[in-house]
Formats: structure tokens, C-alpha cells, sequence
């Protein structure tokens, strides 16, 4: 078999669900034996991808700007240089650059192009050039349905699905946290000891549906003696506004007592661990439901509104946790069963959205 040489692109290594796996696949690149190149402009995860064997180039072509288009003359010639085999896009300003870098190579020098849709983006020439490789990889079929939706001219033929997915033994099926780290989490966060936990995972963000999670926890205070809900997530640095504006819902509605806010956690395992159930109330929908696959690997119940990603997974692992869009009664009402054992959690570990299989399947679409 050939050693192949792999380029994946993105804007930058911050922590965030496309760098995760693109970390993933690129360790999977060198342990097949070939040799796997990350373009990107940089961050934290940069020394973890050198350790598993991939070599990063630091270059920023993820700034929205009509100037980083640019740079296309510049990849291309690196392109050349390097004998890339593949070059796989994962994010839309890196994916214009590599698209015109690569229309301009001779026919018989490009490297395979293929282009990663993570996201339900906005339907525009911008997110369209996301379509343009010769193979596409859609996260979900949801994000599959949107492509062929919004931009009928893609043939159906060159999308494949490739579910993300999580490593089992990294969410292991009733995981209990350890006696040191409930510790200091008490220690931190006193008030949660001995509650029955409600835990909406994500940034403070409008889509996130804080306001609708409050108004939760306003019903279920009335009928769940000592539940608690946790917000785990950062402020949005554009949206401090929106943060305050929940901060005052918290205090106007008398839950200072029922709710914490703990900012970004780097532990979410355990705080899933630690919760009876995990929320997602996203207002619009998202690509994947990568929350509600670690969380219901666990053993968590997870309860949703059923659109999008989120509701495709659930209705797979957990189809008594879908509940239409915006029906906060129905939420409750779930949460209500769950508490009185109405309703159980997930009773094994999840085996569809595996990590393995999505590294398997990635590799294939290469080498095919």
C-alpha cells in the first residue's frame, strides 16, 4: 500500500468539537503509516498533535477576509512542493483558499480534495464551497439532508456519512467520579451535595436555550424536592450582555439557590456523572449530538428537543428523551418520570456513534 500524505485544514487549534476530530484523525493517519500534516493558525492543541506523530504548519487562512483568499497562490505551490496526496477541508475560509489552489494545479498533480460540512451553516456561496470537494463527509444524516436540501445541484453520490463519535472507554458505562475529585467539587460548589442534578452543557449563547432551562427548573423546584440546576459553559466574550441577562432571570425568578453557573469545566465527564440528567435545548439545530452520545455512554438519561443532530442520535440511543421543539412542559414532565422512575436511563452502553468506526470509515474514503 502507498504512504500517503495527508493535509487537513481548520482556522486554529483551540479545544472545540472539529479539532477534536481532527486530532483524531490525523493520529489515526500515522498510526496507519502515513504521514498526516495539520495547516492551521495555531493553539493549545498543537503540542498534543505533534506528540501522536503529525507534523503542523502554522498558517492562518481561517480569517474571514477577502485578503486570506490570497494565500491560494502560496498553498498551491506548496501543495506541489510537498507532494500532498490529500487535502482535506474542514472549515469554510480554509476551504475556499484550498478549493482555488487546487483548481489551478494541473489536473495530474492535484492531491484528492475532499471537504468535511460539520455544521449546518448559512445557506450562501460562502458555506456552499464546503460541497465542492470530490468527496464530502457529512457529519449526520442530518447534515447530509441539509446539503442535498439547500444545494439540490451536489450529487447525492459523492456525500458520505460519517457519524462522529466517542471513545467508550473515555465515557465508560456507569463511571463514577473519584472520592478526590467529588471533594473538591464539594469543596467549590457546596450547594450541590446531596441534589437531585439538571445539567445544561454548553457556551452562554442565545441558541443554547438558557432561558428556557431556567424556566425548567422554576416548574420542577416545585415538585423535585433539592433539585439543582448547573449551566456549565463560558461566557461568550461578544455576548456578555446575554450572560447578564440570564444572571438577572436567575435572580428575578428567586432560583439563586436552585442554580449555578460554574463557567467552562475541562471535566464534563464527571459533572455528567454526577447529574440524573443532562439537558439539551438547543433553539436551532445542530449537526451532531456529540453531548448527548458521551452522556448517554455513561449511562445518563438525556432529554432534548427532538431536531437537528441532537434529535437524530437521541431517537437512535434514547428515544423516550425526545420532546418537540420548544415544549418546556414536556420537559419537565419528562424529568418528573425520570424522578419518579416512570422512565429509566439508558440501561447499556451506546455502541452506534464509536469513535473507531468513524476513524475507519474516514480512513477508507482515503485510501479508496
Amino acid at each position: 500500500m502507498k504512504t500517503l500524505t495527508i493535509a487537513q485544514l481548520l482556522p486554529s487549534l483551540h479545544s472545540g468539537g472539529v479539532e477534536k476530530g481532527t486530532l483524531e484523525v490525523a493520529s489515526a493517519i500515522v498510526a496507519a503509516g502515513h504521514q498526516s500534516i495539520v495547516i492551521s493558525a495555531g493553539g493549545q492543541l498543537v503540542k498534543t498533535l505533534q506528540q501522536e506523530g503529525s507534523k503542523h504548519v502554522q498558517w492562518d487562512l481561517g480569517k474571514k477576509s477577502p485578503s486570506t483568499l490570497l494565500q491560494a497562490k502560496k498553498l498551491r505551490y506548496w501543495l506541489q512542493d510537498h507532494s500532498i496526496d490529500i487535502l482535506h477541508a474542514r472549515s469554510r475560509m480554509p476551504a475556499w483558499v484550498a478549493y482555488l489552489a487546487w483548481k489551478k494545479m494541473p489536473v495530474t498533480q492535484r492531491p484528492r480534495f475532499i471537504t468535511t460540512v460539520h455544521g449546518l451553516n448559512s445557506v450562501s456561496r460562502y458555506s456552499k464551497v464546503m460541497t465542492a470537494g470530490e468527496e464530502v463527509i457529512a457529519v449526520s444524516s442530518t447534515v447530509k439532508d441539509y446539503i442535498l436540501e439547500h444545494y439540490p445541484d451536489v450529487p447525492e453520490s459523492k456525500i458520505t456519512v460519517i457519524h462522529r463519535g466517542i471513545d467508550p472507554h473515555e465515557f465508560p458505562f456507569g463511571y463514577q467520579p473519584s472520592e478526590e475529585w467529588k471533594q473538591q467539587w464539594y469543596a467549590r460548589y457546596p450547594q450541590t451535595r446531596n441534589k437531585w442534578l439538571i445539567t445544561l452543557p454548553g457556551r452562554l449563547t442565545r441558541l443554547k436555550g438558557h432561558h428556557d432551562f431556567i424556566d425548567i427548573l422554576q416548574q420542577l423546584k416545585q415538585h423535585i424536592p433539592g433539585v439543582h440546576g448547573l449551566i456549565v459553559g463560558e461566557e461568550d466574550t461578544r455576548r456578555r450582555a446575554y450572560a447578564k441577562g440570564l444572571y438577572q432571570q436567575v435572580k428575578n425568578a428567586g432560583l439563586q439557590e436552585f442554580v449555578t453557573f460554574t463557567g467552562y469545566r475541562p471535566d464534563m465527564k464527571e459533572i455528567y456523572a454526577l447529574s440524573q440528567v443532562v439537558l439539551s435545548l438547543s433553539g436551532k439545530p445542530e449537526s451532531f449530538g456529540r453531548t448527548t452520545v458521551e452522556a448517554i455512554s455513561l449511562g445518563k438519561a438525556v432529554i432534548a428537543y427532538d431536531h437537528g443532530g441532537v434529535g437524530e442520535t437521541l431517537a437512535t440511543l434514547y428515544p423516550q428523551g425526545c420532546v418537540p421543539l420548544n415544549d418546556t412542559h414536556r420537559i419537565v414532565q419528562r424529568c418528573l418520570a425520570l424522578y419518579t422512575g416512570e422512565i429509566q436511563p439508558p440501561p447499556y452502553p451506546q455502541t452506534t456513534y464509536l469513535k473507531a468506526a468513524m476513524l475507519e470509515k474516514t480512513l477508507d474514503l482515503y485510501i479508496a
